[in-house]
């Protein structure tokens, strides 16, 4: 079976063999798998592309706290087991963010727009009642809202591409209404497949307080690359 004429979970490659199956059962049982045990919360938003911001692709990511001023995150295209891994991103906390160069900062993306607005959700778990998740869900974004993220992209998927192809891409977030057509569409089929309300939300957000926005962040819709 030729591997580039075949796909696997929207990858270009045959299925796994009965013998890679195995061993992947026996490496399972016997590592300890210390980073992925680590990641402590499930995020999900849009990152808009910084070389063209007529483009964006919903992002599910999986953090870690590296300490309290450091996380990290591995971003999937989904989060189904078969999901492919599509970037990373880095949040730093505003104390860090302020020791960073000019030029540095200009990588970097602010959390407001999407927590306020209810665009960044962490989707809660099966069984759960929904007013105790969000209350846990509420309590988060009053952190992430003063975070600073650095991500990159790795694998277009949004193209359509069956491998990671290219250069990383910078990515960003989105810091007010009406700078991508058809976003509001995407935000609300994504609210459908997890069964909440982003509308909702933005209100049990409405008390948390906005923190000032570096004039280095967010660089992108200041330097004619957005709206």
């Amino acid at each position: 079976m030729d591997p580039s004429k075949t796909e696997t979970n929207a990858a270009k490659g045959t299925p796994l063999s009965t013998e890679s199956k195995v061993l992947e059962t026996g490496a399972a049982a016997g590592q300890s798998f210390g980073p992925v045990k680590a990641l402590c919360a499930h995020l999900n938003a849009f990152h808009v592309y910084a070389s063209d911001a007529s483009r964006c692709v919903e992002a599910n990511h999986y953090c870690a706290h590296l300490n309290e001023d450091v996380r990290q995150c591995l971003i999937y295209d989904s989060p189904e087991s078969n999901a492919r891994i599509i970037g990373i991103e880095y949040m730093i906390s505003t104390a860090l963010y302020k020791t960073l160069d000019a030029e540095e900062r200009k990588l970097w993306h602010s959390h407001v727009f999407e927590v306020k607005s209810g665009m960044l959700i962490m989707p809660g778990p099966d069984g759960l009642p929904t007013g105790v998740w969000e209350a846990a869900e509420t309590k988060e974004m009053e952190q992430v809202i003063g975070l600073y993220g650095k991500t990159y992209h790795f694998w277009q998927v949004d193209r359509g591409d069956k491998l990671p192809l290219g250069g990383p891409e910078l990515m960003m977030s989105f810091t007010k209404d009406g700078q991508q057509e058809g976003l509001k569409e995407l935000i609300k089929e994504r609210d459908s497949r997890f069964g909440i309300s982003s509308e909702q939300k933005a209100g049990k957000r409405e008390y948390i307080e906005e923190p000032e926005i570096h004039t280095d962040a967010d660089m992108m819709w200041k330097s004619g690359g957005g709206k």
